[in-house]
């Protein structure tokens, strides 16, 4: 027994004592586990599992308070994420996990998701072709998101400095935990007020969280709801690299939730910009028409005053001056006030050439002021070299 002189000695309750103390002073008060879910069962309204991971397991509970605020109802096989702590029970040193909170781990999301998606896709809720056309300017949108939140905050801004004539009806939902039926009891909703508010499209968004926090747009419910809906659905859910089948569903998938906005509502800044230039391009191509019109108007004025019966007879007149101008210039008159003279035989014929007198005719020389008589002594004709010859 000297042997054990020195070593400390406890009773089995001041051991358990003891070693409670000890992990409540060297274990963290909160911690994450991850884990596969084994055994779930209810008992007096708690939830017992066992956690396990390899060949290592633990035992763990959801008090019953606690278990209806799980944003994830665990099944068997679940890969889990764990808040918990430790709680260890002196009277018989018996020790588990208490579970404060548990969200599927991303392998449990992803394989779920797939499994969804091998479900819907050969119905064509996917399909490209069942896509509708978003609307070019809506004028009222329900945004079914969590409120208050930082998202809602952003989609709102956005939506009143891109086009503030749109009526933003806000829908609050839940985005985490099994709330899959709330959510598609609010579109319902939203569906059946539809035409009473005007609505022309609605917005599915959450923002932010992990693949696993955006499990419950997964649900196959709440995609055959999207699908069903009457009015274009946009979605803006978590990040840009996350897809979820809600998303497949919907009509148009957004990046985010702020840009689910970008995408349904148009930027009055560049419809203000378009109008403009539009309104510059009319007004050319009216400029050049009216231009275009009083050229033609000038033409049928100028051809209507050519027309007109004054104008005409001016230029009839005109005609005839020149005419009488002409004539005037062709007149024998002309010639003859030249120093030129017709000579005519007594019976007034125009005598052309010599052959035509022999002496002694009695001729008319006319000249411009006057007539002579004259009488015939010689004629000369012409020979063939210009000199005359006279004969008679």
């Amino acid at each position: 027994m000297g042997s054990e002189a020195g070593l400390p000695r406890y009773s089995v309750a001041e051991l358990n004592l003891a070693i409670g103390s000890l992990l409540e002073r060297g274990f963290a008060p909160r911690f994450l586990l991850d884990a596969t879910v084994s055994r779930p069962q209810r008992k007096k309204g708690h939830l017992w599992l066992t956690l396990v991971d390899g060949d290592a397991s633990i035992g763990a509970v959801v008090w019953a308070s606690q278990l209806n605020k799980l944003s994830h109802q665990p099944q068997e096989g679940d890969g889990v994420v764990v808040v918990g702590k430790l709680n260890f029970w002196a009277t018989r040193a018996s020790l588990c996990v208490q579970v404060l909170d548990l969200r599927p781990s991303l392998s449990t999301v992803l394989l779920r998701f797939e499994q969804v998606r091998q479900q819907l896709e050969p119905e064509g809720l996917f399909a490209p072709e069942r896509k509708r056309p978003l609307p070019a300017m809506p004028a009222a949108v329900a945004l079914l998101t969590s409120s208050p939140s930082s998202a809602l905050a952003d989609m709102l801004r956005t939506a009143q400095e891109r086009w503030p004539a749109a009526r933003i009806h806000v829908v609050p939902i839940p985005v985490q935990g099994p709330v899959e039926e709330q959510i598609c009891r609010r579109l319902q909703q939203v569906i059946a007020a539809a035409t009473e508010l005007g609505l022309e499209a609605i917005v599915l968004a959450r923002g932010g969280g992990s693949r696993e926090d955006l499990a419950v747009f997964d649900s196959e419910q709440l995609a055959r709801a999207l699908a069903a809906c009457p009015l274009p659905v946009v979605t803006g859910l978590g990040h840009e690299d996350d897809t979820t089948i809600a998303d497949l569903v919907a009509d148009y998938r957004a990046a985010t939730p702020t840009a689910a906005v970008v995408a349904l509502l148009p930027d009055r800044g560049q419809l203000a910009l378009g109008l403009s230039q539009r309104r510059m391009l009319l007004r050319q191509l009216l400029r050049h028409r009216l231009e275009q019109g009083q050229l033609r108007l000038q033409g049928l004025q100028q051809r209507l005053e050519q027309l007109h019966p004054q104008q005409l007879l001016q230029q009839r007149q005109q005609h005839l001056q020149q005419r009488r101008v002409l004539l005037a210039a062709l007149s024998p008159q002309r010639l003859l006030e030249r120093g030129f003279a017709l000579v005519l035989s007594p019976n007034g014929q125009i005598l052309r050439t010599v052959q035509q007198v022999k002496q002694g005719d009695r001729l008319h020389l006319e000249l411009a002021d006057g007539r002579i008589d004259a009488e015939v002594h010689h004629v000369h004709p012409a020979l063939t070299d210009g000199t005359a010859q006279a004969h008679g």
